[in-house]
């Protein structure tokens, strides 16, 4: 892979420090690509090509690798081009600064900056390893808050166990951001995330990057995999979801931070993204939450949620 990876954007959000999720093929962010956070990386189908830093490799189910900040990665799954996986992995990204805060206040937590600095080669750990991951990290995917974070511990818990990983990338192998950044793509979508709630133009990012408006239209869609627009609203609409999830701001009020200036544009738009309105996502979080703000599965009497 010669090409420059792109810059990716993880929008953690305000009220969390970690983001997990699953995904299946085909997604967007399927390609050779970089981000500042730490990323454990777990395969639950398909095999393939691994490709860390400047190591090429095989993977299976149950493939777990921790990747360090700014390496480019990518996991390509043999598929035919028209085959759909419902879930090819789990994600699990977080900070350093979550890392350094942790270690600093756990003597406990001390053994996780050795074991990340290595991280920066891409660590590989035994197949064991995946699969007694695996339960912990889908449990992660439904768990909000403290619950959420006790697992992360767990897992960390797991991994601190767990046989020394084998590292992927060479030892002479150095993420470089400021030369990944300097490619003028990677250079257009840090403007967007610095403020995607601002007047962001498709032709202004174009000038930025020193194409004409046409040629950065497919060259974005090439980098990404989907287009400007769609990037952008998505990006607006995974921010107004935490805004909804964490306060009281009213929904026109969260539709003007976020960016959009046209709130039945926004209720639209959420719809379509989340499959339901944005008073309807509040709504089923709180009940998620109850009434005492505990998920219902640390209550005696587990709440009922009825999907429509």
């Amino acid at each position: 892979m010669t090409a420059q990876p792109a810059l990716e954007l993880v929008d953690v959000g305000a009220d969390a420090s970690l983001k997990i999720w699953s995904h299946g093929l085909p997604y967007r962010t399927v390609r050779w690509h970089f981000h500042p956070e730490y990323e454990i990386h777990l395969i639950t189908a398909t095999s393939g090509r691994t490709f860390v830093g400047d190591y090429i490799g095989r993977f299976e189910p149950g493939n777990l690798v921790i990747v360090g900040p700014n390496v480019p990665h990518n996991w390509l799954s043999d598929i035919g081009p028209d085959e759909i996986v419902a879930e090819r992995c789990l994600v699990l990204q977080f900070t350093d600064a979550l890392v350094a805060g942790c270690a600093s206040l756990f003597p406990e937590l001390g053994f996780l900056r050795p074991l990340l600095a290595g991280a920066g080669r891409g660590l590989e750990f035994a197949p064991s390893v995946g699969v007694a991951a695996a339960p912990i990290m889908r449990a992660m995917l439904a768990a909000e808050g403290p619950q959420r974070l006790a697992l992360f511990f767990s897992l960390l818990a797991l991994i601190r166990e767990a046989p020394a990983p084998r590292c992927l990338a060479g030892p002479a192998h150095r993420p470089t951001p400021d030369l990944y950044m300097s490619q003028p793509l990677n250079h257009a979508l840090a403007q967007i995330a610095a403020n995607p709630a601002a007047d962001l133009r498709e032709g202004d990012l174009a000038v930025l990057s020193g194409y004409s408006p046409s040629t950065f239209s497919r060259a974005f869609r090439r980098k990404t995999g989907t287009s400007f627009i769609r990037y952008l609203h998505d990006l607006r609409l995974s921010r107004a979801c935490a805004l909804l999830a964490a306060g009281e701001t009213s929904i026109a009020g969260i539709c003007f931070e976020v960016g959009f200036n046209n709130l039945a544009n926004f209720n639209r738009q959420f719809r379509a993204h989340k499959g339901m309105s944005p008073s309807e996502y509040r709504r089923r979080h709180r009940q998620n939450e109850g009434p005492d703000g505990k998920p219902p599965s640390s209550r005696s009497a587990p709440a009922q949620i009825h999907a429509p």
